[in-house]
């Protein structure tokens, strides 16, 4: 029996990285120490690995879940071996901290080290959005993943940049958006041009952006990639 999946199976990429990306759109992770992975992420695994539910850790961060409405189910993953994460397809990047942080839309939260420190924070300046808007911000040391609808593009906010809130997928957490309305009555009166608000950056950082307004609800579930802005950020 011949095929060239069999010469993938063999060659595992990363050169023994603890993460690593088997194809834009799957992750590897090697266990040692513990990760923290979004539940639903796990499509395959080996060696001794366990999976239990990650609680709020805090009670300020169990009270900012009850109050903003939302829930981040997490899962730790813990053991020896190796796990393997996607999620319906989406594209796969990692992002490595270095005592700084980002600003996550949560539903693009695929997995993080148990070193890094996660809270949820409300996003100044974002009141023209239904709802507010609020994020996970993910600080400290350590590897991020995240995933997004198409092939991620990082833009400089060196200069003021405006972004549709459905496409952000997360930024500097060093940089505070603000949301922003190209409408005027003349446009308003005509029907409107779809693009009413937008989210503006500017400061020494960066935004991560997708392809893509995100995705149709699913059937029995919520809209993915991009929809947590306007309030469905965790699933």
């Amino acid at each position: 029996m011949r095929s060239h999946l069999f010469d993938k199976a063999h060659s595992q990429p990363g050169d023994g990285q603890r993460w690593s990306l088997q194809s834009h759109k799957m992750l590897q992770v090697r266990l040692g120490a513990d990760v923290l992975a979004s539940k639903g992420v796990m499509v395959a695994y080996r060696g001794q690995v366990r999976f239990t539910h990650e609680g709020a850790g805090s009670i300020g961060r169990l009270l900012k879940k009850v109050l903003t409405a939302e829930n981040t189910p997490l899962m730790r993953v813990s053991g020896q071996g190796e796990v393997f994460l996607a999620r319906l397809s989406e594209h796969v990047f990692t992002i490595l901290l270095e005592g700084d942080g980002i600003s996550v839309d949560g539903g693009h939260l695929l997995a993080f080290d148990g070193t890094v420190t996660w809270d949820i924070r409300r996003v100044q300046g974002a009141g023209l959005l239904g709802g507010g808007l609020f994020n996970l911000e993910l600080t400290g040391h350590g590897t991020v993943a995240l995933t997004c609808d198409g092939p991620p593009m990082l833009l400089d906010c060196a200069q003021p940049t405006f972004v549709d809130p459905q496409a952000v997928v997360a930024w500097s957490s060093s940089i505070v958006p603000r949301a922003v309305s190209s409408m005027n009555m003349r446009s308003v009166l005509r029907g409107g041009s779809g693009e009413a608000v937008q989210l503006a950056f500017h400061g020494p950082g960066f935004v991560v952006v997708q392809p893509s307004e995100g995705r149709p609800a699913q059937p029995g579930g919520r809209s993915t990639g991009g929809g947590g802005v306007l309030g469905d950020l965790f699933r």
